[in-house]
């Protein structure tokens, strides 16, 4: 099997751009997963004890933004757009259904492929994401920003103190989150610039700004959320499984934005068991 850090980075192009995407495990017959990304991040940003799990029973392909890494053009600022270019890029590598599994603003971007083209799409995983309006996005950026600043400040990983609660079992899921993210030495995606942060930021406050369009999609979802996620208040969940018929909602404890993470064994389970015919 092809594990996380050891999977070559290849390129498809679509919507005028190369977009750079990583195959994870093998062939089974079943339907791919595409994977989407959290805010700021690049494909080395996923968690390998996540994502390594999920392909031993399936290909999981874990596709890149527009502008975003080594992916060329211009970043995107908006969910509608960048949903456009996964879809376009999803096509372009011969797929005409999957399953999506969308973290933090890639559920956002995954929400906006069902919007698209719900035909696309079998079944959905949300992990610490919300819907159009969904409460506290707008107020994002400041705590994005508050976060980062404390980083610099405390010399503190940013995402150690944005993704994880300040209990003692949170210090140390954020301690051995970051250590994971180091495994994979070489063929590493390019840094993320400032300009993806901002571009990014804008998206998700126009995004929490908007009134949530008509939803046409019907499918299964799994939504799945930390109770003290301070980027993306627990009060999202709710609001996702009332906008989706289908959704199963599950919340763990002492867990904040970066909740599978923290929770990969049980969550890796979950979303297997989940995608399961």
């Amino acid at each position: 099997m092809t594990g996380f850090s050891d999977a070559t980075t290849r390129t498809v192009e679509a919507a005028g751009a190369q977009l750079v995407y990583r195959e994870l495990g093998a062939e089974h017959g079943g339907l791919p997963l595409v994977a989407l990304t959290h805010l700021g991040a690049n494909l080395d940003s996923w968690d390998p004890e996540l994502v390594d799990p999920l392909a031993e029973n399936r290909r999981v392909i874990l596709l890149g933004y527009r502008g975003v890494g080594a992916s060329t053009g211009t970043v995107r600022d908006r969910f509608d757009a960048m949903a456009a270019d996964a879809i376009a890029a999803i096509r372009a590598l011969g797929l005409s259904r999957v399953d999506l599994f969308g973290l933090s603003m890639g559920g956002m971007v995954a929400q906006e492929v069902l919007r698209q083209a719900p035909d696309l799409v079998d079944r959905v995983i949300l992990a610490s994401a919300g819907p159009q309006g969904g409460p506290g996005l707008t107020v994002m950026t400041g705590v994005f920003v508050r976060g980062i600043l404390r980083g610099v400040v405390t010399g503190t990983p940013p995402t150690s103190l944005l993704f994880f609660t300040r209990t003692p079992a949170g210090k140390d899921a954020a301690k051995a989150y970051q250590s994971r993210l180091k495994r994979r030495r070489s063929g590493r995606d390019k840094p993320v610039t400032p300009g993806v942060f901002r571009a990014q930021l804008r998206a998700v406050k126009r995004w929490g700004g908007d009134v949530a369009s008509a939803n046409s999609y019907t499918g299964p979802v799994l939504v799945l959320h930390g109770d003290s996620d301070r980027m993306v208040p627990v009060g999202n969940a709710d609001a996702l499984v009332a906008r989706y018929p289908q959704a199963d909602r599950h919340i763990f404890a002492d867990s904040g934005h970066g909740v599978v993470s923290q929770n990969r064994q049980t969550i890796s389970g979950l979303v297997s068991s989940f995608l399961q015919r």
